[in-house]
This record gives structure tokens, C-alpha cells and sequence, in this order.
């Protein structure tokens, strides 16, 4: 039997032992996706057509105090020329887990098939009280205060420009959490990466608790054998929910701030809800002009994942619409406040039925696109050619 030929006998076998397990067990539950998209040309690639598909099983059962957790992860890209499918579509979302719990494989042909797997959940928990919860393995830890731009999330954050940001990956961590009272709460994590620098090991402590109307936290602790600390904090002014968070860190003996404010809110406009956001960055890991991005790709900072953007200054604004009950109308804008480059997203959604969604988009870029000797990144946006795409998602 060919390489295709088990791996379609092995998705029939998964999709065709799901719908029962489901109608058996509250603790099994599934995610499809296929994404057709076409990528236009740009100066490195030409005119593409891909086809990206997702096969997410999740199973978590629990007995009494003790519970586990598995995500398997399957992605499968048809591809019409190699190279990637758009959005970082030909990976599942990684930042250097140490245990080899996946893995990349193209088969008989290269160039035009790719399918990637992993577990990207499996760990064990235990929880003696309520107010006590330890888990070892891979997981999902989230510290962000801010939407898109969150410097102060050390456990892989998202790329701000996602349109498929539907699950966190999984890190290799142990976890700790006290809950010493209703509204606070006490976070500790460990976590070993396996980086290009080598193995390296991050312990971080962070607190959580409300006063008033908002939602202060802070943390502490070595990341990736740096010195760090961040403080966050949630709330409202007015009718604006405001975010903010910060972290300063250790780094070969300089002192380096990161942090981002931002804003949103819901306005009525013709008895529908509009939903805006707005962000700015300063980021001191990144550049500050585009001389100083291909040093950037070098560091060590890039290469473990932890940028989301590579200017200095960057904004994010975000406006959503419901104009009907089962359509809404989207569109994110990225600028690089450094370079003048945008990247725009408009986009399109429909609501087929409670566990269905479609969407759809365009994504562009505007900005310098002349590429030199001695400047190959001429701006962050400018190259990036216009994509298409089409998102079929369902939930089980």
C-alpha cells in the first residue's frame, strides 16, 4: 500500500471512530478545517495554489482528583509548487518541546504533499482540593494581558496576524497553580526548551488578582536563563476595556523593556454590534529601521520564537461587525510605525450551524519592496504578496 493510500485508510479510520466516541463520552471531542488558499507572486515565488487540512483530536478524561489531556494534531498540505502554504500553514504550531512527540514527513512526492503531526497535548493532572492543580507535560500556559501584541507571554504567542488562531500550541512544561482565593490566583511553571542555542530551562512565578474594577498581575522569575520580570493589568475607563502590559529582562548585560496598551470595545451601529481594537507596541528586542532586521533573524530572540512582530514600533487595529445574526465583516490592520509598511486583512464570516463556520479573506501588504545587497528585508509587509483564502471549520 502507498504512502497516500495508509494515510487516507488512516484519516477515514479516525473520522469514522469519532462519531460514536462522541454519542459515548463527554471527554472526546474533534476539530476539521480545510483551507483552500492562492498565493499571488511576489519577488521570490510565483503565483501558487494550495489546499490546507487539519484533523484535531482531543480526549480528556478525569477520575476524581487525577485527569489527562492528549490533542493529536494532523495537518495535510497539496501543495502546487513547494515552499509554504500561507499563514505558516505547513506546521503545527511549535517553540522547542523537547520531547519528540511528532514529526514532518513529504513522502514519495516532495513538492507537492506535506503532512505534519504531533501531539500537541499530553499531560497529567492533579488536583487533591480545589484550590490546588499540578500538571506535567505538554500544555497550553497563557499569560497574556493584550489581544494581539502580548510581549509579556513568554509560552509561544500567537502571530498576531492569524486568521486560524483557534488552539494554543502545547509546551513541555511542569505547572503548578494555588488558588488562594476567589479572585486571585498563584502561577508557577518550569519548562525545558530545545533551541538552537542549546537546552535551556525557564522558571517563572506569577500572581493574579483583582482590585476594584481590574485585573492586576505580575510575574517573575529566569527566562531562558535570563533575568525577567512583567506586570499586566485589565480594566475599564469609560466605556473602553484598557490593557496594558510590560516586561523588562537581563540580556548580555543589558536591561531591555517590551510592552504594549491597548484598547476595545462594543458600539451599536444599526442595532449590531461593532467591535474595535486598537494596540501599540514598543518593543526593544526588535529593529528600529530596516538595516537591522536581517541581524534580527540571527538572534537568539527570533530563532526561539519570542517575536511576534520584528519592528520596534508597531500598531494593530481590528474592527468586527455583525450585520447579521449569521454574517460578520472583519478587517485588521498591521503597521510597522519603523519602516511604514501595512499589512490589511478584510474578511468575511458565516455561522452554517452551531458546530460549523466559513470564512473568508484577503491578506496584502503595502510598503518598501526593492531588495538589495546590502538591504534584503526592505520592510516587513512590503514583500508580502496578496493571499486568499477560504476556511471550512467544524467542531464535534
Amino acid at each position: 500500500m502507498g504512502y497516500s493510500a495508509r494515510f487516507a485508510l488512516a484519516a477515514l479510520c479516525i473520522l469514522g471512530g469519532v462519531a460514536p466516541a462522541v454519542a459515548q463520552s463527554t471527554w472526546v471531542s474533534g476539530y476539521l478545517q480545510t483551507v483552500p488558499l492562492f498565493s499571488g507572486a511576489t519577488q521570490f515565488s510565483q503565483n501558487s495554489f494550495s489546499d490546507f487540512n487539519r484533523i484535531r483530536l482531543t480526549i480528556d478524561p478525569s477520575w476524581g482528583p487525577l485527569s489527562v489531556e492528549t490533542a493529536y494534531d494532523n495537518t495535510v498540505s497539496f501543495r502546487q509548487r513547494a515552499g509554504s502554504s500561507g499563514f505558516g500553514l505547513d506546521t503545527v504550531p511549535r517553540g522547542g518541546e523537547w520531547l519528540p512527540l511528532g514529526g514532518t514527513h513529504t513522502g514519495s512526492n516532495r513538492e507537492h504533499v506535506l503532512w505534519s503531526h504531533r501531539l500537541d497535548r499530553l499531560n497529567i493532572g492533579f488536583s487533591p482540593t480545589d484550590a490546588v492543580d499540578l500538571t506535567v507535560g505538554r500544555q497550553a500556559v497563557s499569560w497574556g494581558t493584550t489581544l494581539f501584541l502580548t510581549p509579556a507571554d513568554p509560552f509561544l504567542p500567537f502571530s498576531p496576524a492569524d486568521p486560524f488562531r483557534q488552539f494554543r500550541g502545547g509546551v513541555d512544561a511542569a505547572r503548578l497553580r494555588l488558588y488562594p482565593g476567589p479572585l486571585s490566583a498563584l502561577d508557577l511553571v518550569v519548562r525545558v526548551t530545545d533551541t538552537p542555542m542549546g537546552q535551556e530551562v525557564t522558571a517563572l512565578g506569577r500572581g493574579l488578582t483583582t482590585w476594584r474594577n481590574w485585573e492586576l498581575s505580575a510575574w517573575a522569575g529566569t527566562l531562558y536563563g535570563d533575568a525577567a520580570g512583567a506586570v499586566g493589568a485589565t480594566g475599564g475607563i469609560g466605556l473602553w476595556a484598557v490593557r496594558v502590559e510590560a516586561v523588562i529582562r537581563a540580556i548580555g548585560g543589558r536591561i531591555i523593556g517590551r510592552g504594549t496598551v491597548g484598547l476595545d470595545r462594543n458600539i451599536q451601529v444599526g442595532g449590531r454590534d461593532l467591535y474595535l481594537v486598537l494596540e501599540y507596541q514598543r518593543d526593544g528586542l526588535a529593529a528600529s529601521e530596516p538595516d537591522e532586521y536581517l541581524a534580527l533573524l540571527l538572534t537568539s530572540e527570533f530563532l526561539r520564537g519570542e517575536l511576534q512582530t520584528l519592528g520596534r514600533d508597531e500598531a494593530v487595529a481590528q474592527a468586527a461587525y455583525q450585520f447579521h445574526p449569521l454574517w460578520s465583516l472583519s478587517g485588521l490592520a498591521m503597521w510597522n510605525m519603523n519602516d511604514g509598511s501595512v499589512l490589511l486583512a478584510p474578511g468575511v464570516g458565516y455561522s452554517a450551524g452551531d458546530e460549523t463556520t466559513i470564512s473568508g479573506g484577503i491578506y496584502f501588504g503595502h510598503g518598501a519592496d526593492t531588495v538589495t545587497a546590502t538591504r534584503p528585508l526592505p520592510s516587513e509587509f512590503g514583500l508580502s504578496g496578496t493571499t486568499g483564502y477560504l476556511s471550512v471549520s467544524f467542531f464535534f
